[in-house]
């Protein structure tokens, strides 16, 4: 198994719970750069794989063979982690890597756990409330929305598919006992006030 660990904005301090424990218990801990490694080290010494800032998508789609290859070594009979700074699912190479995963070593599980994201670090650093909708992009368009609080999930997805949107999830009251995941024709009427609607092009 291989687990996209998000060890949070920087701070030793923001790493969680689960994160130390992981840290810990892996059979392997791979990191993408010093930072991480930082991070990682008073509870396990990592090993840092090359992950380049390029546009030369030849030379990441290199990178990514290399790294999971490595990664399957450990990852198909163990517990493999790789530590990334923020959050593994948020604007990270995580995913990409898991999709590369799939296709060299499809007997690989991969999971990830989810880290304190530059987003919610930047409110905190200066002292902007995040109180209302905003837009997070990387400079080009987005291709998907997240919406909180959704009570009726069904009618905003009638009014998102008008829009051009067509993937859809609904997650109801997360990391709770009675927590729910609900994907597409699944998704009910009406929903809890902990809800978060996800719609992808």
């Amino acid at each position: 198994m291989l687990v996209g660990l998000g060890l949070g904005p920087g701070d030793p301090e923001l790493l969680t719970l689960k994160a130390v424990r992981l840290l810990r218990d892996a059979d392997e801990v791979y990191v993408p750069g010093s930072i991480a490694k930082e991070l990682s080290a008073p509870y396990r010494d990592a090993r840092v794989l090359e992950f380049p800032m390029t546009d030369d998508e030849e030379e990441i789609s290199r990178c990514m063979v290399r790294n999971a290859d490595i990664i399957a070594t450990v990852a198909e009979n163990g517990l493999a982690v790789l530590g990334i700074l923020g959050d593994p699912n948020f604007f990270s190479t995580y995913s990409r890597l898991c999709r590369t995963m799939k296709e060299r070593h499809p007997g690989v599980v991969c999971t990830s756990e989810p880290g304190v994201s530059a987003i919610t670090a930047f409110a905190s650093v200066s002292g902007v409330s995040l109180s209302g909708g905003f837009l997070v992009t990387d400079g080009g368009e987005p291709d998907c929305r997240i919406l909180l609080k959704v009570k009726r999930p069904r009618e905003m997805i009638k009014t998102l598919k008008d829009e051009g949107y067509r993937e859809f999830v609904l997650v109801e009251r997360m990391f709770l006992p009675d927590m729910r995941v609900c994907h597409g024709d699944d998704i009910p009427e009406k929903s809890d006030y902990l809800s978060i609607l996800y719609a992808g092009r």
